[in-house]
């Protein structure tokens, strides 16, 4: 999405303790867990490269009262698409940007995900033709492909949907003067 929008940046993971930060944070707020993952995430990385702008971001799955993380295996992908079936969940991104060790600014934004009443056969068609690649994804599915075809609605922004908040991250971007405004 960045490179798409003629933003040049390059990748470096943050080395942090997913799992700790949601041990230590609310399961009922998502979309705050987005936040703080975003916020950790950039964080690690300013320190090891302070004069860098430092990008981190994060997405989180709101479903039947709960977080979703992603499926360990397509048996379970299956069984949680199965689970959302003509019903709604919200989709949470989180992003923060840091500088010298300070975030200096963070957000999320939430698109809400109306899942169609998918055929059974449709559903193992979808499995066999994405395959493993879904077990990197929190919902199990990517909206920019075959996954598109398991919902009736998104409300939101379909960059969010794709990970990423990317209208706000461009205008504070362009407001902290990394980017031209």
């Amino acid at each position: 999405m960045l490179t798409d929008a003629g933003v040049d940046f390059k990748v470096q993971v943050a080395d942090v303790d997913e799992d700790a930060v949601k041990a230590t944070h609310d399961p009922a707020d998502a979309a705050g867990l987005a936040i703080e993952l975003a916020r950790v995430k950039a964080l690690a990385v300013s320190r090891q490269d302070p004069d860098a702008w430092v990008l981190g971001a994060d997405q989180t799955l709101a479903f039947d009262g709960g977080l979703v993380s992603k499926a360990g295996s397509l048996a379970a992908a299956g069984e949680r698409l199965m689970a959302m079936r003509g019903r709604v969940h919200h989709l949470h991104s989180g992003v923060a940007l840091a500088r010298n060790g300070q975030i200096v600014w963070s957000g999320v934004d939430t698109a809400t995900m109306r899942v169609r009443a998918f055929s059974d056969s449709f559903l193992e068609a979808y499995l066999a033709a994405e395959g493993e690649g879904l077990l990197a994804c929190v919902g199990s599915y990517r909206l920019e492909g075959m996954g598109s075809q398991l919902f009736e609605a998104v409300e939101g922004d379909y960059f969010t949907v794709l990970g990423l908040p990317l209208w706000p991250v461009l205008a504070e971007l362009r407001r902290t003067g990394v980017l031209r405004s």
